[in-house]
């Protein structure tokens, strides 16, 4: 079946443009899956994933200089600018045993299709002639909005396909097929997934919170009891984490750690022990820690907010998603100040200007400093470095005037 009206489609984006270009006068190469799933829904494709039958490497060079390679599955991925493109051969698979990596070998476009994880990714469009080719159903189950594996071992062979289809079902509104989703909890119930290592599936819960609606997509993991440490439905009120996400400063946080660490429902030292074997950094880990005491850290600042320099110190070096997942709990008004104004209050002084006016090296330095930042805080300074420096001097020759009148 031929369609060049999705080559047209893919002609009108900036990347799909300059793969086309690529791969001119070349023969058996084809975008695949999601990407063509999504242009025949009449979507933008999220990523452009090509499957070549023959020789990648000239494709590789010929879409630009940089491409990272994987030898071991015949994959490469080319960056230049804002435009990727995943290639890989055209290949079988099969597995070892449930769990493993792949084990591949060369083959043709039709049998690469029938490797895929669901009906409506086993789609490729030929990038030359505008040949649609796909597994039987794909395209029935595509207008039906089903999401259908290709066979009853799919899950058992590769459980991060579970989190995969949580992704799809989220993102596209699709629903499982009735033996889809037979198939699924059958596999979560047999403990699939401790067939996979942590890394693995930390990359997967990865993807899903860079979902563009990663709430809905952990509601849909949540359902194929994927995410046994999440927040209960009853106890989850995801429009409170929607306004969290509304308060992040722009371009600032982790919207990611942000969701994560209010999801989780799990005892401090459990959660460190989850994040850590799903391969979270340690300051990752501490974002997503100090998101999870946001209810605390809301009562806190709410009791400080009538001065400015208490807020900021209940607020001065907690991650900013922590500070807007607490004005999501009641602290809005606190969050919203930190955030906009307080925390880019600064002293016009230093230690060294201290120092030069005759004040000891030692611990008063960073107690003047404080202090007299403080008083910034409050609105009882201006921004002009000689009055923050009578103020601090001010405040030593005070402490020194009450520690005489106390001896």
């Amino acid at each position: 079946m031929k369609d060049p009206s999705l080559l047209e489609r893919l002609r009108a984006l900036p990347c799909g443009q300059q793969l086309l270009k690529a791969v001119a006068g070349r023969d058996g190469v084809h975008l695949v899956g999601g990407a063509v799933r999504d242009l025949l829904l009449g979507r933008e494709p999220r990523e452009l994933d090509v499957v070549v039958e023959g020789e990648l490497d000239a494709l590789a060079t010929a879409l630009g200089p940089a491409a990272t390679t994987h030898g071991r599955f015949g994959t490469a991925t080319v960056q230049r600018g804002d435009c990727r493109w995943d290639l890989a051969l055209a290949r079988a698979e099969h597995y070892a045993r449930p769990g493993a990596l792949p084990v591949v070998r060369a083959a043709g476009i039709d049998e690469d299709l029938r490797r895929r994880d669901v009906t409506v990714n086993a789609i490729a469009l030929d990038l030359s002639s505008g040949q649609l080719r796909a597994v039987e159903g794909a395209r029935a189950d595509l207008l039906t909005r089903r999401l259908r594996v290709l066979h009853d071992a799919s899950f058992i062979d590769d459980p991060t396909r579970l989190w995969r289809i949580a992704r799809y079902s989220a993102r596209l509104g699709f629903e499982l097929e009735e033996r889809t989703a037979r198939l699924a909890a059958q596999a979560v119930g047999a403990g699939a997934l401790a067939t996979v290592s942590g890394a693995r599936i930390g990359n997967e819960l990865r993807l899903a919170l860079q979902e563009p609606d990663p709430l809905a997509a952990l509601g849909a993991a949540a359902q194929l009891g994927l995410v046994p440490w999440m927040v209960a439905d009853d106890d989850h009120d995801p429009d409170r984490v929607r306004a969290a996400l509304e308060l992040l400063p722009s371009g600032e946080g982790r919207p990611d750690l942000l969701v994560l660490g209010a999801s989780l429902a799990v005892a401090e030292g459990e959660a460190e022990a989850l994040l850590a074997e799903l391969q979270f950094s340690v300051a990752e880990r501490a974002v997503v820690r100090a998101c999870a005491q946001a209810p605390a850290l809301a009562l806190a600042a709410r009791n400080a907010a009538t001065r400015a320099s208490a807020l900021a110190r209940v607020l001065r070096g907690v991650p900013v998603e922590a500070v807007a997942l607490a004005g999501a709990h009641g602290a809005q008004d606190a969050a919203r100040r930190w955030l906009k104004e307080l925390r880019d209050v600064e002293l016009a002084i230093d230690g060294d200007d201290l120092l030069a006016a005759g004040v000891p090296e030692g611990p008063q330095i960073g107690s003047l400093l404080a202090a007299t930042l403080d008083r910034r805080l409050d609105g009882q300074l201006g921004p002009e470095r000689d009055a923050q420096l009578q103020a601090a001097l001010q405040a030593r020759d005070s402490r020194h005037t009450r520690s005489r009148s106390g001896q």
